[in-house]
């Protein structure tokens, strides 16, 4: 069991974990109990009911938030020729082909996420173990002859979302500095976009739990039902 401190207990204990609520109410309570040093990112997470066992039950994908996601992610790019100037003039922080997947191989990993001209993936295929989901990937369009574009939206606040192995999905947001106007926005927008997402063989209620959170912060729980309603 993770032990957490005593302003974590403490502010655990003040918010309700029987009640759901609305967005607003749920980012005011999140700020309310955000008290860390530091400008802490607001962070989503669902209990989805797709089955990760299952390829056609898979949930990943990309998207834009209305506000960004406060967060400038590091972006390793798989590319030469013109298609490499493009993803340095777009602002890459690293551009290679063999010497990058090298570099990798050894366990260089100062990145948050990997992009891929095509041509290259003949070179990156034997990654895929090490990396595992951090691989790029067509559905996430991280695979792509547009590198300028896909590096230049992901610097600009595009994010990728995926269900993890045990039926999660976390992500973040945005930053406690946004205003809560701007957090209820992209809290709404990320849900439409996880609802859009549904897998068509999925049976049931696709998402089962909400909360957010502050990384520092309690998790406030969300009326899956009233929010959805929003999003749609």
């Amino acid at each position: 069991m993770p032990k957490h401190s005593k302003r974590v207990t403490a502010n655990s204990k003040q918010i309700d974990k029987t009640t759901r609520y609305g967005a607003v109410e749920a980012v005011a309570l999140a700020r309310q109990y955000a008290n860390a040093k530091f400008d802490e990112s607001l962070e989503l997470h669902l209990q989805l009911g797709a089955d990760p066992a299952k390829g056609d039950q898979t949930v990943r994908g990309t998207c834009t938030l209305p506000h960004g996601t406060g967060k400038v992610p590091r972006v390793a790019v798989f590319a030469d020729g013109d298609s490499a100037r493009q993803a340095e003039e777009a602002g890459a922080d690293r551009v290679g082909s063999d010497d990058l997947v090298q570099a990798i191989m050894e366990g260089w990993d100062e990145f948050d996420i990997l992009v891929a001209h095509p041509s290259m993936m003949r070179i990156v295929g034997p990654l895929g173990r090490k990396l595992g989901p951090r691989m790029p990937s067509k559905k996430s369009g991280n695979i792509t002859e547009d590198i300028g574009t896909a590096v230049a939206e992901l610097k600009g606040g595009k994010l990728e979302y995926r269900m993890d192995r045990g039926g999660g999905l976390h992500v973040g947001i945005g930053k406690l500095s946004f205003s809560d106007e701007q957090l209820v926005e992209n809290l709404i927008a990320m849900m439409g976009v996880v609802i859009r997402a549904r897998p068509a063989a999925v049976q049931g209620k696709f998402i089962k739990q909400a909360a957010i959170a502050s990384t520092m912060g309690p998790g406030v729980r969300l009326d899956v039902d009233a929010v959805s309603a929003q999003a749609k």
